[in-house]
């Protein structure tokens, strides 16, 4: 697995994501004023797919190097939506962000003041940035190619580059906030999202240590069912991301959106305790995530003056996209290299 073909693999799976996860993130849904803009969206990946691909990358390969499973790579990526929503952008403590008309009907009605955010916002942009902008592309490009899905594709130098466009990025769109928005998270606020998102990668990690077995220690459950064909599990990611997407923003809304959150992973962890889960289910149950958000794209009315003509190209262009990626995704069939330690970079 040290051949050159098998390196150029490797870079083209981590440049995928580094492409892959930006446009989960801010692309899909159409919302902004790039939307049905091509060179746009193209000259935008300057910055977004550090701010956005470099922490997939970096959640992806601290996974596959400490043996990390689904439930700690999403806790993972909710702590980077933490520190993208509270820290970097501050939309999660903005009254007024980027002067958006309706900011106000959303955030208002679970507006909590102490803490000076909204409960609907913040589930939608933590749980948005942990399932679409990191998990959705990590488990799609995985797919992609399931003999490397379990080793590292990056060495030292290129995790080194991938944390220097992190902090690069991050540091100029925290910067244009500064400058370009009056409303700014306080010290309080900007402390308590720092705490959060370091207890989540602590939660992540010391779940990791528990979960690891000791000589003699009971086995693992193993289910005998089989789980749904992916394309069922397809379905179902498909109508989950549609309900979370469509909650109104509203107390009920939040406390539907948690209750789905919970029944989505607990459904998902039951039928991944069968032999017969693959990476070919987790692509299909991301693939369906990841239509849902582009079919809700075609309700949404981006920022700006976006022609109707543009508007609706982008968003068929994306959910034929998705689709195409999903089904490439599932129907892709391979085996781990049983050779291959997944805590070693291979690339040495």
């Amino acid at each position: 697995m040290r051949t050159p073909d098998a390196r150029r693999a490797r870079w083209s799976l981590a440049a995928g994501l580094m492409v892959l996860s930006p446009m989960c993130a801010e692309y899909l849904a159409g919302y902004d004023d790039s939307t049905g803009d091509p060179f746009v969206l193209v000259a935008s990946l300057m910055i977004f797919s550090p701010l956005y691909g470099a922490p997939a990358l970096l959640i992806r390969e601290t996974a596959r190097r400490l043996g990390l499973g689904w439930p700690e790579i999403l806790a993972l990526a909710a702590a980077f939506g933490v520190l993208q929503a509270g820290v970097i952008d501050q939309s999660l403590f903005s009254e007024g962000y980027r002067d958006i008309p309706y900011w106000e009907e959303m955030i208002r009605p679970t507006y909590v003041e102490p803490l000076g955010l909204a409960a609907h916002t913040a589930l939608a942009f933590v749980g948005g940035h942990a399932i679409w902008s990191f998990g959705v592309p990590i488990a799609l490009t995985e797919a992609l190619a399931p003999r490397f899905s379990r080793m590292p594709w990056l060495r030292a130098p290129g995790l080194a580059a991938a944390v220097a466009l992190y902090l690069a990025a991050a540091t100029l769109v925290l910067t244009d906030h500064l400058r370009t928005e009056s409303d700014h998270a306080s010290a309080a606020q900007i402390g308590g999202a720092l705490a959060v998102a370091a207890l989540l990668a602590l939660l992540a990690l010391l779940r990791t240590v528990r979960a690891r077995r000791r000589p003699g220690s009971p086995a693992p459950d193993v289910s005998p069912r089989r789980p749904p064909r992916p394309v069922a599990v397809a379905a179902a990611g498909l109508v989950a991301g549609l309900a979370f997407d469509l909650l109104p923003a509203t107390w009920a809304g939040v406390a539907g959106g948690l209750a789905l959150l919970a029944l989505t992973a607990t459904a998902a962890g039951r039928l991944a305790r069968s032999p017969a889960w693959t990476c070919r289910h987790v692509a299909a149950l991301a693939a369906g995530a990841m239509t849902a958000r582009t079919v809700v794209g075609f309700f949404v009315v981006p920022l700006g003056n976006v022609a109707p003509v543009a508007k609706y190209a982008h968003n068929v262009a994306f959910l034929t996209g998705a689709v195409l990626l999903g089904v490439l995704a599932t129907r892709r069939r391979g085996t781990v290299d049983p050779g291959v330690d997944p805590g070693v970079d291979p690339g040495r």
